[in-house]
């Protein structure tokens, strides 16, 4: 049997999910037989590539929460992990950024085999440790800490791939075909339109997703 876990890697319901998930599989009789295979579901292109904020600003931004709501919205989520025997599980006082590239670095790592070994141990990270996961070379020691070839996985999260939000019209989709030909000819990958939602108390699961399930 596969199960397909469609994630975020900042969305701290999905680490909790994921974890929750692992502890379900490990009692179930037929629990040798269950392949889990971690997506990705990125949510983060609101926020500008290079940089991180605050989660108490970014949920102040995105959802209009602070003071006692804020703490009390995420505070929940870090006592439920903690009952479940994540401890440290930071998701207040932790930072956001764009996961554009930590998503191409776990699809690579899926392709080396190393699926859910990516997803846990960035999951770990992030969450556990309150590390950053947003740039090239935090990625990279993630890269060493899982068994990557470093190098390869540098070239791979450098080699000027395109990534294209929405179902965007077609004279724009033509334009970026051409920068993308002129670019010696870079992958394009055109994301579906969902209206993904991600807010304190989970996340919206895209309706492509919620198919497989």
């Amino acid at each position: 049997m596969r199960v397909e876990v469609w994630s975020e890697i900042t969305c701290p319901w999905c680490g909790l999910g994921s974890h929750r998930l692992d502890r379900a599989v490990q009692p179930f009789g037929h629990g040798d037989e269950v392949e889990v295979v971690h997506r990705s579901f990125p949510l983060s292109d609101r926020y500008p590539v290079g940089s991180v904020i605050s989660v108490r600003e970014a949920t102040l931004r995105n959802y209009g929460l602070a003071g006692a709501r804020l703490e009390a919205a995420t505070g929940r989520v870090e006592a439920l992990a903690e009952q479940e025997g994540l401890s440290p599980y930071r998701v207040l006082e932790n930072e956001v950024g764009n996961t554009r590239l930590a998503h191409e670095f776990l699809a690579h790592a899926s392709v080396e085999g190393k699926n859910r070994l990516a997803w846990d141990t960035i999951f770990r990270a992030y969450f556990g440790q309150a590390r950053p996961v947003f740039g090239l070379d935090e990625l990279l020691d993630l890269a060493d800490e899982i068994g990557l070839e470093r190098e390869e996985t540098r070239r791979v999260l450098t080699d000027g791939r395109y990534a294209v939000a929405g179902a965007q019209d077609s004279d724009t989709l033509l334009d970026i075909l051409r920068q993308a030909w002129d670019d010696t000819h870079p992958t394009v990958v055109v994301a579906g339109d969902n209206a993904a939602v991600c807010g304190p108390d989970g996340c919206a699961v895209p309706v492509a997703a919620a198919a497989h399930l």
